[in-house]
């Protein structure tokens, strides 16, 4: 839900609510020149058609929010391990709430799902991730004013601040368009606002009245904040009847080269090298083309993803995002849990870390993309090089164990 979607969450990942998270501070962070910046960004939104008194009322005597900076270099979904993720999302009270939510709203959804062709399990999954079904939309200590956060990092995020321009010009279009007033839009650290979090440039894109009344209220109503999520994801390329993936069962001896996550294979195809559902069957059309995923490499469970799957990774990036909705979705629907468990004796990476292993592989000529921090494809594929030629499982996993025998290979190399 930024611009485009697809870029914006490449670059800020999940910009969602976080109720775990401690309370802000109480004493404004310093932003330098944040008054001159107020005025550029007053211009700027005239400019690009923003009537010039809705921006001097939106941002006249804001100061900066001394939580979002800090928050850009936390995000979770990087930085816990993916099972912790899941946990602190897929738990039994959350499952509870979300299937009493797909009875509550039982005919509104299925107009949804009649109208964009999502699946209503997938939808209130988003929302139960997103806001735990709208829960913490009201709690002062997780939500906040769009329009100090925004301002904050369009005046003090040095790396990217064009993108959070573009959503605060975004976010004063829609308080032009009397979508909602300032008081009404309040958000996430990043300016991600509502039910499901849209960020403002989404809102305007893909944001619909589905209950009839005249306005895109994605904060006070749920019918148009989850057929605003539909609309969304059918723009991305959601595919109708088809799921997400499934949990399988490797054989012995299983060539953890193929696990690549990008190379994609017929259902038949990966059947006949021996893969199982680790619950129920496989999917009817064994012709559907789907990639093999190990998040956590031959020790923890394993992932065919269809298509769909990719779609969930339009709404964010991360792996571990993506899998939370997955299997939340699931369990709505009364699905079990991963069979096989993580490997939660592992200790991972911190980014620093991260970004030293990277480093390092590229210097022992292994091609990782950039040393960001953030392990993607080109990463695990140099991983799975690296393991190859040392005589490791090459399964592209990161761990402490592994950077320190990439060290031991480069002090060896000197």
């Amino acid at each position: 839900m930024r611009p485009t979607l697809k870029l914006l969450f490449t670059l800020m990942p999940l910009a969602g609510l976080n109720p775990a998270r401690a309370e802000s501070p109480t004493e404004p962070a310093p932003v330098p020149g944040f008054a001159s910046c107020l005025g550029e960004l007053t211009a700027l939104a005239q400019e690009r058609g923003v009537p010039r008194a809705v921006a001097e009322t939106a941002l006249s005597g804001i100061v900066p929010d001394p939580a979002v900076l800090p928050a850009t270099r936390s995000q979770a979904e990087f930085v816990r391990p993916v099972w912790d993720y899941i946990d602190a999302s897929v738990t039994p009270e959350r499952v509870a709430t979300g299937q009493a939510k797909l009875a509550e709203w039982s005919e509104v959804l299925g107009r949804i799902e009649a109208a964009y062709g999502v699946d209503r399990y997938v939808l209130v999954a988003f929302w139960g991730v997103e806001s735990t079904y709208g829960s913490v939309l009201d709690k002062p200590g997780v939500v906040r004013p769009v329009m100090p956060a925004l301002a904050t990092l369009a005046c003090g995020d040095k790396e990217r601040p064009g993108l959070w321009r573009d959503e605060l010009v975004a976010a004063l279009k829609i308080l032009a368009d009397g979508d909602a007033d300032a008081e009404r839009m309040t958000g996430s650290w990043a300016g991600a606002m509502g039910h499901t979090q849209f960020m403002p440039t989404a809102y305007l894109r893909h944001a619909v009245d589905f209950d009839g009344d005249g306005k895109r209220d994605i904060w006070r109503s749920v019918p148009d904040a989850l057929a605003s999520t539909a609309n969304f994801l059918k723009a991305s390329g959601w595919r109708p009847k088809e799921g997400w993936g499934l949990e399988v069962l490797l054989p012995d001896g299983f060539d953890y080269t193929r696990a690549d996550e990008t190379t994609e294979r017929p259902f038949s195809e990966w059947q006949a090298m021996g893969l199982k559902p680790a619950a129920g069957s496989f999917p009817e059309g064994g012709e559907r083309r789907v990639a093999l995923l190990l998040p956590a490499g031959a020790k923890g469970p394993a992932f065919l993803l269809e298509p769909n799957f990719r779609v969930i990774l339009r709404y964010n990036t991360a792996l571990a995002y993506a899998l939370t909705v997955a299997h939340l979705s699931d369990r709505l629907r009364g699905a079990p849990g991963f069979v096989r468990d993580w490997p939660r004796g592992d200790r991972m990476l911190s980014t620093e870390e991260r970004t030293d292993l990277q480093t390092r592989l590229a210097g022992l000529g292994y091609a990782v993309g950039g040393a960001d921090g953030k392990v993607g494809p080109k990463t695990r594929a140099a991983i799975r090089a690296f393991q190859t030629a040392t005589g490791l499982v090459p399964d592209g996993y990161a761990d402490a164990g592994l950077l320190d025998r990439i060290r031991a290979t480069g002090e060896a190399g000197k």
